[in-house]
């Protein structure tokens, strides 16, 4: 998404010093702090007139709708990008914890910020053919996430606790019951599904 002018502008590399004298700290701090997309950066020197710039970005795994925009979310759980256009393949997370104007139990005892890290990962362990389908990750409580698929079909996930134990299930489930609606893996040794 970054252009190299971009960075090359957000780096702000002295020109004209010693190369010796450049403090490439001091270039790597200002990029991750101008460019929140940036998840990694690795400044060299490169003899014997240039400096090399090395940029990794974020991607995203959920995007949080907000006022028509989309902020994207990475695999830390760090909301570092609003653009107008949902990126393709990237489901919607939902954070649906308030309840009658105060925060749930939940978001007390664990605040925005782990609800939307547990939802991360979450979106990590579904299994690749049911992450293509995934339209919503919505989070009710730290114990009560459940996946919305492009289809209709619903997903209870429970915690993020056991998700390669429950991606497994789940895509045995998904084979064994295809007609269901509605699988629930919140334990994965007593999956069930429904609806079919």
């Amino acid at each position: 998404m970054l252009t190299p002018a971009q960075v090359r502008e957000a780096a702000d590399v002295p020109l004209g010093s010693p190369l010796i004298s450049v403090d490439t700290d001091a270039i790597e701090a200002r990029l991750l702090r101008k460019l929140p997309r940036i998840d990694s950066v690795d400044v060299t020197r490169s003899w014997p007139h240039g400096i090399g710039l090395k940029v990794v970005e974020r991607t995203p795994v959920l995007i949080v709708e907000k006022g028509g925009k989309f902020v994207e979310v990475d695999d830390d759980g760090v909301r570092f990008a609003t653009v107008s256009r949902a990126p393709k393949g990237v489901p919607a997370l939902e954070l649906t914890l308030a309840d009658s104007g105060s925060a749930t139990p939940s978001l007390r005892r664990f605040g925005d910020g782990r609800l939307v890290r547990e939802a991360v990962r979450v979106a990590g362990d579904i299994p690749a053919a049911v992450a293509r389908t995934t339209r919503t990750v919505k989070v009710r409580s730290y114990d009560d996430i459940s996946l919305e698929l492009s289809d209709g079909r619903t997903v209870a996930w429970g915690s993020s606790e056991k998700g390669a134990a429950k991606a497994r299930t789940l895509t045995a489930l998904l084979k064994a019951a295809a007609g269901a609606r509605h699988f629930d893996v919140s334990v994965p040794t007593a999956p069930a599904s429904s609806g079919s």
